[in-house]
């Protein structure tokens, strides 16, 4: 099957759609897992096939079932939320390969740094107003001045696990674009 998305503006079904965290600490016995309730994105599917679109999450909304520990990741030792409420994604370019993937160059925005990050996708939904994908990746935190590691506890890659959806985008005549 080979994948085709319709050109014009899609948006993101921010309630279909996922962008979780998993990392190891203390000393890699026990794996922090947490879900970003807040993530909005839009984007725009070119005529020769190409794509472009920002992915923002709400760096606050991190829940990892623990009051204490979500408290002091949404701090200043890690995220910042107050002084930096939103963790951005800009895809720079994406294009869908023969196999149905989804080769995507963009850049990840986290603290006010930003960094070139390469994601491989894969379609999970396609139709003429739908359009689904999934994805994980590894982020080194401390490329992003996530670098509070009390005792050495935390070592290791963040992985980040995406599932997001999205849907075409009305004109302003409230048809389809």
């Amino acid at each position: 099957m080979t994948v085709a998305v319709e050109t014009g503006l899609w948006q993101l079904d921010a309630v279909r759609s996922t962008v979780a965290i998993k990392h190891k600490t203390m000393w890699g016995l026990v794996t922090v897992k947490g879900a970003f309730s807040g993530v909005a994105g839009e984007g725009e599917v070119q005529a020769d096939g190409t794509a472009h679109g920002t992915i923002t999450v709400d760096a606050g909304s991190l829940d990892t079932k623990n009051a204490k520990r979500d408290t002091h990741l949404r701090g200043a030792d890690f995220f910042d939320a107050e002084g930096h409420p939103t963790l951005v994604f800009v895809v720079r370019d994406a294009v869908v390969r023969p196999d149905d993937t989804v080769a995507i160059d963009g850049e990840l925005t986290v603290r006010g740094v930003s960094r070139p990050q390469s994601v491989s996708a894969t379609v999970a939904e396609s139709s003429a107003d739908a359009v689904a994908l999934a994805a994980e990746f590894t982020v080194d935190r401390e490329q992003f001045n996530l670098g509070w590691n009390q005792l050495g506890m935390i070592r290791g890659l963040t992985t980040v696990t995406a599932t997001l959806r999205f849907t075409r985008r009305a004109s302003a005549s409230g048809e389809g674009v």
